[in-house]
C-alpha cells in the first residue's frame, strides 16, 4: 500500500512541487529570490548525516533542523485494531446533495458507541490524499476502529468523523491520472463549507459552535486542511496537516493575521516524518509559526510519507480534541 500511494502521489506532486517550490521556500526575512532558505540553510543534524531524499527520491533533498523531532512517543502497536470486548461505533456510507459540484456526492461518517440524537457530538471533518476517496483513511487507519479503542479507553471524547471526498468535481474517482483533478481539490472548500458541513448538520446531532468542529487531513488533504482550516477560523477551532502536501498556501498567506489564529485556535497541529521528501512544507509552516508566537504542535516522527505517520497522528490527534 505504502509503495503504491507514494508512487500515485509522487507523479502529481512532481507537477505541484514545482509550481509551488519558490512560494513555499520563501521563509520570513527572506530578501527576495536570491536569498537562501531557513530550511536549505538548516544544520545538519547532530548524527552528521547529510541531506537525503525520501525513500525512491520522493519530493526531495531532507534537511532536519535541531527542533524537527517528535513531539511524542510512537502509539502502541495494533491502534487502528478492532477489539471486540468494547463498545462499537457505526460507519456508514451516506449521500448528500452538492450545490457546489451540482451533483450527489458520497461520504463516509462515523458515529460513536452509543450515538443518540438525544445528545449533540463535536465533528471532526477528515480529508483524504491526492490518490484517495472518500474511503481512503479506512484503508490506512480504519478511524472507527481507532476512535471505539480510544473512546473505549477513557482518552477521546466521543465524536462524529466525517470523510467526505475532497474532489469536487462529477467525476470525483482519482482516475488514471490524479494530478489532472488538482483543481478540484481546491473547489472543494466551498463544498466543504456550503454542502459537506450543512448535510452533516441536518443529518445527524451535532453541535454548530466552531469550537465543536475539527479539520485534519493527509497529504493533499493535509494542504486543503490548512489552506481552508486557517483560512476559516469562524468555522474551525482544531485544525491538523498530517505530512501536508505542496497545494498548502505559503505561511503568511496561510495566517496572515498571527495574533487572531493564536486567539481564536485550540489547537494547531503540523506534523511530518523524518522521511518524507515533502517535509520543507511542514517545515515551512512550523517556522513562520514560530517566529510569529502561534501556539502548535510540531512533531516529526521517523516516518515517510506513509500510513503510519497518518494513522499514527490521527491517534495522537484525537486524543486532545473537544477538551
Amino acid at each position: 500500500m505504502k509503495t503504491t500511494y507514494a508512487t500515485c502521489a509522487f507523479l502529481g506532486f512532481a507537477l505541484l512541487a514545482g509550481l509551488s517550490s519558490r512560494a513555499q521556500e520563501r521563509q520570513p526575512g527572506d530578501a527576495g529570490p536570491s536569498a537562501k532558505t531557513n530550511i536549505q540553510s538548516a544544520p545538519a543534524p547532530a548524527s552528521g548525516n547529510q541531506p537525503r531524499r525520501g525513500p525512491g527520491g520522493f519530493g526531495g533533498p531532507i534537511v532536519l533542523n535541531p527542533d524537527d523531532k517528535p513531539a511524542f512517543d510512537d502509539p502502541p502497536a495494533g491502534i487502528d485494531q478492532k477489539r471486540e470486548n468494547i463498545p462499537q461505533g457505526k460507519l456508514e456510507m451516506i449521500e448528500y446533495e452538492s450545490k457546489t459540484v451540482g451533483t450527489k456526492r458520497k461520504m463516509q461518517v462515523y458515529t460513536p458507541p452509543g450515538y443518540s440524537a438525544n445528545q449533540k457530538y463535536p465533528v471532526l471533518y477528515l480529508l483524504h490524499g491526492i490518490g484517495g476517496d472518500e474511503t481512503e483513511w479506512q484503508r490506512f487507519a480504519h478511524p472507527n476502529h481507532l476512535l471505539d479503542n480510544l473512546i473505549a479507553d477513557g482518552k477521546a471524547v466521543p465524536m462524529i468523523i466525517v470523510m467526505p471526498n475532497g474532489r469536487a468535481q462529477k467525476d470525483d474517482r482519482a482516475g488514471p491520472n490524479a494530478m489532472a483533478t488538482a483543481p478540484a481539490f481546491a473547489k472543494f472548500e466551498r463544498d466543504l463549507l456550503d454542502d459537506v458541513i450543512p448535510a452533516i448538520q441536518s443529518r445527524y446531532s451535532t453541535y454548530t459552535n466552531r469550537e465543536s468542529r475539527a479539520l485534519a487531513g493527509l497529504s493533499m488533504g493535509g494542504g486543503q486542511t490548512l489552506n481552508f482550516g486557517l483560512g476559516h477560523l469562524d468555522t474551525f477551532a482544531w485544525v491538523g496537516g498530517f505530512s501536508s502536501a505542496p497545494n498548502t498556501k505559503p505561511p503568511a498567506q496561510l495566517v496572515p493575521d498571527p495574533a487572531a489564529a493564536a486567539q481564536k485556535l485550540k489547537l494547531l497541529w503540523v506534523s511530518c516524518g523524518n522521511k518524507d521528501g515533502l517535509i520543507r512544507i511542514s517545515q515551512g509552516v512550523h517556522l513562520y509559526l514560530k517566529e510569529k508566537q502561534v501556539p502548535h504542535i510540531w512533531h516529526v516522527d521517523g516516518n515517510g510519507h506513509d500510513a503510519a505517520h497518518w494513522r499514527n497522528n490521527l491517534w495522537l490527534f484525537a486524543q486532545r480534541l473537544f477538551k
